[in-house]
């Protein structure tokens, strides 16, 4: 067999190798595919497009037509390096020093798709001629960019076609500190708000004749900013608004501008929806609008909403995982930001578990050679649990 299905590190260092920057494919389908057809697994590419949105490549592979499928999924696309003379190695380059091997998508997540990759090899192998399960990939190129033509649309091709996932683990950096720290189970849901607040353009002079609306904007900023959605529950931590951009369409210091603009992000628990949450946001601006008589306008964006797995078998198994090869009690934890899990849960239970995320996104993204040994053997001994275990 190849090195690339049954050594971690080597597959690691092959994937990081494809510069596959948002959305460029970079060979790091191709490569997976390649590893993937000689080991049984079916395998379905496909470009997904939608107007004004680049085209964004994508696949599914499947191994057995039996029933439980144990899907993994993740994304083999990767951020920009950023200044890459700040890079102390070659961002594409894969290189390993002092038992920590360099390179941009290291951690977020291409080395945690080639130890699930590994992984599964293994099990396939040792499983023989057991018929009664599967095992499938679902991997992206758009998780890092608009998360339009990824995830979201192959889900929906799957459904049109039948295929059909009974659990999934998606392989995001999960660890804040050590691997084996977390294991997400949920996460807040994300929304997008834009605020706009109209006045009347004028000299900065002759304010009696002009409409100014950035104090308007603070004010309702201000009461969005300082009004607690909630103080949390049991599963998740309290929601949050943060206002992160602030506009306003004028370049001199002597005019009063005609409008102002502010994108806030909300992201709430489990005791919202967003509908809820449209309505929450609406409620306090027009009662800050009232105190101060501003006009404005509201709009909503986002394709996440908050979902929590419940402890049962998929949980408890890999936590068994866990705990076998690391030794340490994972938190189950809703923490953080947004993955493409926020899709699969539609379809069926999901969680998450993958490397170390301290230097995601980072100049000089790395990873110890011990932890993708380590994490594959989580992923194995996992893999086996929730199938009852091959001999």
């Amino acid at each position: 067999m190849s090195p690339l299905s049954t050594d971690p590190v080597a597959l690691t260092q092959a994937l990081v190798r494809c510069p596959s920057v948002t959305p460029i494919e970079g060979g790091a389908l191709t490569l997976l595919e390649s590893v993937l057809r000689p080991a049984g697994f079916s395998c379905h590419r496909m470009t997904m497009r939608e107007p004004g949105t680049p085209d964004v490549e994508n696949l599914y592979a499947r191994f057995g037509r039996g029933q439980p499928n144990l899907c993994f999924a993740g994304h083999t696309d990767v951020v920009p390096v950023g200044d890459e003379a700040a890079w102390t190695r070659p961002p594409f380059g894969a290189e390993i020093h002092d038992g920590v091997l360099y390179g941009r998508g290291a951690v977020d997540m291409k080395g945690a798709i080639a130890c699930f990759v590994v992984a599964a090899l293994r099990t396939i192998e040792r499983a023989g001629d057991r018929q009664d399960f599967s095992i499938s990939l679902l991997i992206t190129g758009d998780e890092e960019g608009p998360s339009i033509n990824g995830t979201m649309k192959v889900l929906d091709w799957m459904h049109e076609t039948g295929e059909i996932i009974d659990a999934c683990v998606v392989g995001e950096p999960s660890n804040p500190k050590a691997l084996g720290d977390e294991i997400k189970i949920g996460r807040r849901g994300s929304l997008n708000c834009e605020l706009v607040v109209h006045g009347k353009q004028g000299h900065a002079a002759y304010p009696q004749l002009a409409d100014n609306p950035v104090p308007k904007l603070a004010r309702l900023i201000d009461r969005l900013s300082y009004t607690p959605l909630d103080t949390g529950t049991p599963d998740f931590e309290p929601s949050s608004l943060q206002a992160t951009v602030i506009t306003v369409p004028n370049t001199a210091t002597n005019v009063i501008p005609s409008e102002a603009r502010a994108r806030l992000n909300i992201r709430y628990n489990d005791l919202w929806r967003r509908p809820k949450v449209e309505a929450w946001v609406r409620e306090q601006c027009t009662a800050a609008a009232a105190e101060v008589g501003a006009r404005f306008d509201l709009s909503f964006s986002g394709t996440g909403d908050v979902f929590l797995t419940k402890p049962g078998p998929l949980v408890e198994t890999m936590r068994a995982a866990v705990r076998a090869e690391t030794g340490r009690e994972p938190v189950l934890s809703t923490g953080g930001g947004t993955s493409d899990a926020r899709f699969i849960q539609a379809y069926c239970p999901v969680i998450e578990f993958g490397l170390v995320n301290q230097t995601i996104h980072a100049v000089d993204e790395r990873c110890p050679v011990s932890d993708l040994t380590r994490l594959t053997a989580i992923y194995e001994q996992f893999i086996s649990g929730y199938f009852g275990g091959f001999r």
